[in-house]
Formats: structure tokens, sequence, C-alpha cells
């Protein structure tokens, strides 16, 4: 086995959220609640064992997100271990729109690099980056929880791509998570094939607008994620959630859904802002101030 890193790898890796209005498969925003994931190679078969979020839910065996992700990374790299443990320490909710489908592919593909002795000479970020976004089908939660911060993301020639800028330090995300999930394929399966040209200029305009807001002119925020592209398309899906966004937005919060939902997002302006959003919170749904991380998943031994 001296082809394998030796001893066990553990890997860190933030919740995430997409779109943030207009920014629709392209835009992501790492935040500061991380699962913490453990996998070493043993001498045979496989142990997975999960605590915290999703615990009694998840698979535990190779059809784990983790795990697949995992094997198909070794596979790239052209191993394969006798056996593998691995161990989740899960905090971000499942099923929210937080990015629990791209940390756990994220992390896998993180652990498997660190499993191999020179996997990552052999297996660049780039190289990381595109074969997670494979995994997950698109690549704005797998970009931001990559690399951390405020990330663009997009496809060339097929292979994901991004770039990572800093936030500016006057925007406090305020995430609000309800008691019940949503499905991501049900979302998308309610957008139209086509949107009038009128609303996908709107689209880019505020797309553009929000980078520059977020990156050092948060005050234009609340225009900035205005959003004509997707959200009141899946609204059937989640009315609890979009009626919130209209409750936070007529009280003039930046409010968003988050990723395909249903937990909804405010990019505060401030901290004054954030506890304002906060008190609107409804009854039953957790509200948490989450800073951003800036450095995204990383080895932690």
């Amino acid at each position: 086995m001296s082809e394998f890193a030796t001893g066990p790898v553990r890997v860190q890796v933030p919740a995430t959220s997409a779109n943030l209005g207009p920014g629709f498969d392209a835009l992501g925003l790492a935040l500061a609640v991380h699962d913490v994931l453990t996998a070493e190679v043993i001498d045979a078969g496989l142990v997975i064992e999960v605590e915290g979020a999703g615990a009694d839910d998840v698979p535990r065996d190779e059809s784990h997100l983790v795990v697949r992700a995992l094997r198909r990374t070794l596979a790239e790299l052209g191993v394969e271990p006798p056996g593998v443990r691995l161990q989740c320490r899960n905090a971000i909710p499942h099923s929210r729109g937080l990015g629990s489908s791209a940390a756990a592919i994220v992390g896998g593909v993180l652990l498997a690099r660190g499993l191999v002795a020179d996997g990552r000479a052999d297996m660049s970020d780039g190289a990381a980056l595109a074969l997670a976004a494979d995994l997950e089908g698109h690549p704005d939660n797998v970009a931001a929880c990559l690399l951390g911060g405020l990330t663009i993301a997009w496809l060339q020639d097929g292979n994901a791509r991004a770039v990572r800028r800093d936030v500016d330090q006057a925007v406090v995300p305020v995430v609000f998570v309800p008691p019940f999930t949503a499905s991501t394929e049900l979302a998308r399966g309610l957008l139209p094939d086509a949107v009038p040209h009128v609303d996908a200029a709107f689209a880019a305009g505020r797309a553009a607008l929000l980078v520059a807001s977020l990156t050092g002119t948060p005050q234009a925020l609340f225009d900035a994620t205005e959003d004509r592209l997707h959200q009141s398309y899946r609204a059937s899906a989640m009315p609890e959630a979009y009626q919130l966004v209209e409750q936070l937005r007529a009280a003039d919060h930046p409010a968003v859904i988050s990723g395909a939902g249903p937990t909804v997002l405010v990019l505060a302006r401030g901290e004054v802002e954030a506890t304002a959003a906060s008190e609107q919170a409804p009854q039953g749904w957790a509200v948490r101030v989450v800073p951003i991380d800036p450095t995204g998943a990383r080895q932690i031994s």
C-alpha cells in the first residue's frame, strides 16, 4: 500500500449558497458552517460512520455521496484501495439549499487526493473543480465550496472554471433554515425552457451589479439581488420560503432563496440590518448569522 498516504486524512468543507438571486448557476458564496470528513485506507471493506446532520437518512454503502466522489477521484488517479473507512461529522443541513451535496462531493475529492501519495501533484485544484462539477452537474456550489469567498463559475468546453473574489467586510449573511426540505430536482423541473429577452437582460445586469456589490459597494445589494430568472417560477415548490423572501424584501432587506431552497438568505449590509432581519424569522425556522468562509475546503490533517 505504498502508493497511499500513511494514516487517516481529514478535510473540512463549508456550506455554500448559490444563485444569490440573479446569478443562477454561476454565483456562489462559501459560508462558515462545516462538515468534517475523515478517511483512511484499511485492509478490506467499506466502513461508514456518520454523526450530525443527515445521520439518520444517508446510506452506509457505496451509494453514499462522499464515497462515490472518493471512488471516482481514486479511479481518476489510477488507484484502488483494498478498503476504506469514512467518518462524517456533519453540520450542514441536508436538502435545504446550503450545498450539502457539493460539500460531500468536494470532500470526497479532497479525501481521495489526500489519501494518494503525491495526489495533489497528480490532480490540480483546477482538475479537482472540474471533476467535482461533473459529479454535481453544475459548478456554482462546488466552486464556492472548494475556493471559499465569492465565486463566479462557468463551463468552458465542458469543464468547470471559476474566479474567486473577497467579499466586502460589511456584508453579513443571515440564513433562515426551515424545518422542511425541498427537492433540487423538483425545483429545476419548474423552470421554463426560455424566458423573455427583457428578463434575461435584467438578470445579466443585476448579476453584474451583485458581483460589484459583494466586493465593494454593498449599499447596492438590495437592487443587486432582484431576480426575474428563476425564483418566481419555483415559488409553488416552496411557498413559505418565497413568502418570507417577499416579506423581507418589503422591509428593504436583500433577501433571496438560497440555492434551490428552501433556506432563505439575507445579504445584510452590516450587523444592524442582520439583527433587524433576524427578528422576522417565522416560528419554527432556525435563524443564524453566518460568517463568510474565505478559504474554502481544506485538508486539516
